[in-house]
């Protein structure tokens, strides 16, 4: 296990941080995960790669954190000011992504914020890496042009 963590940790913790965390939060929530994978390693068949069950994981565990500390919830969004090339409104655009579809709005969180390539995307998604990369933009689209549309 001490060399699956060596290899996963970073890319745990970077897939954490683009779920929105804290990067305190993000440091907990990795150790968590490798201490949950360990605990239940016996239930990994192969069936996937490891990164994405580990993924599964931290997804998982960050739920149980979001529950458990909603007052903690904090989010920065100037990374999609700076996608967008301006000023955006954080509460507008808080809105748009979450009226987003939950697919649309983890893989911009993946990129942009998690600054994960498109083929770990498409390893975290299970997709291939062309289908990350023409989500990601697609999904980009459309919140820019609802930005625009309405002048946000």
């Amino acid at each position: 296990m001490d060399e699956i963590y060596e290899k996963y940790a970073r890319f745990v913790y970077r897939y954490l941080l683009s779920l929105g965390t804290r990067e305190d939060v993000a440091e907990e929530l990795t150790q968590e995960t490798f201490y949950q994978a360990v605990q239940s390693i016996h239930r990994f068949k192969g069936e996937s790669k490891i990164s994405t069950w580990l993924c599964a994981i931290a997804k998982n565990q960050y739920a149980i954190w979001r529950r458990k500390n909603p007052e903690l919830l904090e989010l920065d969004e100037s990374f999609m000011a700076r996608s967008f090339g301006e000023e955006i409104d954080k509460v507008e655009l808080l809105k748009r992504l979450h009226n987003l579809p939950e697919a649309s709005r983890e893989i911009l969180y993946l990129r942009i914020y998690g600054n994960l390539s498109f083929r770990q995307i498409g390893e975290v998604l299970s997709v291939s890496e062309n289908a990350a990369r023409v989500q990601y933009y697609r999904a980009r689209e459309k919140l820019r042009k609802e930005l625009e549309e309405d002048g946000a």
